[in-house]
């Protein structure tokens, strides 16, 4: 078995607390033991890692489809969400973990605003979040200070809370986005705060033009320049950077979230994920917000890093399946600093985990459950999920969200904020 991988026998785990202490095949170690959960015919492995998400855009799913990504958020999605308050985005934000919870994710990384609503749903609802208040520089200078003091109170309130399942990094936007003076004082910020840094990075070809007519340089030296990788920095999306850049990425042990889905359905690109291998970068994996993808079933980008690869490069070895398994998991959890404590089942992390059922007929014959995981599963294959130990699904039944209600209050608080025809 590689490390990070699912046992492909019969197995057993065992679990303290919150904490995996065994796992392995045959017999586990003699313990005394409060319950067993049968889990014959299901296939157990680390949940789902999504590192780059807008979780309250659930409420802005399927509005305005199918525009260029600058037309779309400066036309659309932006004056939309200007509406938004804190009721839209805690009902988005349930709605999204709901959504979540049922694909089998059990850890998400999240950029948005209201981000203490984000934090409570995260608290209440078990899941495991890297979150962040988003900033965009776009505006005064008073209202970058105020967006700048928001986005450390919040570090300060949640780091390390909901027991230690919510933690966070700072976020400025985009290069395009925030100035150069706004982006250095963000890094001050994180050093002081001892934060990670999480932003866009090179989504568009014409966000790489205008970087070049603004400051000369293309977005990935002038983050470098900003000293903004001299932090621990996950960047979204690089999708376009050339041999040089991801060259420079990796020495500066820069992180990936690939986002597939969201940069087909943008059309902005495909990101060179072979190229960053080849440089011993480990892209992880993101659905972006559910505006742009339009779901955010973590499992589709996973068979999505593993097939437009192969096509774009003519190449069927370019992502195999075991490797976008990994992004979809260990890689994701390197992505958001945590890797000592959640993505791979051993002992010693965090008791977050999955069940997926091997019975239905498209996971048959078993002969290779990697393979059909990657290639053949969905979504609903997804039966239990843990998060430190605690069920929040069992049997495709939720256990710490009332779904109905939730749906009900998404709709209403999208209502709420509609444009009138």
């Amino acid at each position: 078995m590689k490390e990070g991988e699912p046992l492909l026998s019969e197995a057993s785990m065992l679990i303290k607390g919150d904490r995996i202490v065994w796992v392995g095949t045959g017999s586990p170690p003699e313990a005394e033991v409060d319950k067993i959960v049968d889990m014959k015919d299901r296939l157990l492995l680390p949940g789902w890692i999504n590192t780059h998400n807008h979780a309250a855009m659930t409420l802005l799913r399927g509005y305005a489809d199918d525009l260029p990504l600058q037309t779309w958020l400066q036309k659309y999605m932006w004056p939309l969400e200007a509406r938004f308050q804190a009721r839209q985005v805690r009902a988005g934000t349930r709605l999204a973990v709901v959504e979540m919870i049922r694909g089998g994710t059990t850890c998400f990384a999240d950029m948005y605003d209201y981000m203490d609503e984000v934090a409570q749903v995260v608290a209440d609802s078990g899941i495991r979040a890297r979150l962040c208040r988003g900033v965009i520089g776009l505006v005064s200078e008073q209202e970058r200070q105020s967006k700048l003091n928001e986005a450390v109170q919040f570090v300060r309130d949640w780091n390390g809370k909901a027991d230690g399942r919510i933690t966070t990094m700072l976020a400025p936007h985009a290069a395009y986005t925030c100035p150069p003076a706004y982006i250095e004082q963000i890094v001050e910020q994180a050093e002081i705060l001892d934060q990670p840094i999480h932003t866009h990075l090179s989504e568009t070809a014409a966000e790489v033009e205008q970087n070049v007519n603004e400051y000369g340089c293309r977005p990935v030296e002038h983050l470098d320049r900003l000293g903004v990788f001299q932090r621990p920095t996950l960047v979204a999306h690089a999708v376009h950077v050339n041999e040089e850049e991801i060259a420079l990425l990796a020495a500066r042990s820069v992180k990936i979230s690939h986002n597939p889905g969201s940069n087909l359905k943008l059309g902005s690109g495909i990101a060179p994920i072979p190229a960053m291998f080849r440089h011993g970068l480990t892209p992880s994996l993101g659905t972006d917000g559910a505006a742009s993808n339009n779901n955010l079933d973590l499992l589709g980008e996973i068979q999505l890093a593993a097939l437009i690869h192969k096509g774009a490069n003519q190449d069927p070895e370019a992502v195999p399946a075991e490797q976008a398994l990994a992004m979809g998991t260990r890689f994701g959890a390197e992505a958001l600093f945590l890797s000592d404590e959640i993505g791979t089942l051993e002992a010693g992390k965090k008791a977050d985990f999955i069940s997926v059922d091997t019975s239905v007929p498209h996971m048959q014959p078993a002969h290779d459950l990697v393979s059909h995981l990657v290639y053949a599963a969905g979504a609903s294959d997804v039966q239990d999920v843990y998060v430190d130990g605690h069920p929040l699904m069992r049997n495709r039944h939720l256990l710490t969200l009332d779904e109905e209600k939730i749906r009900w209050e998404a709709q209403r608080a999208f209502e709420m904020i509609a444009p009138s025809e």
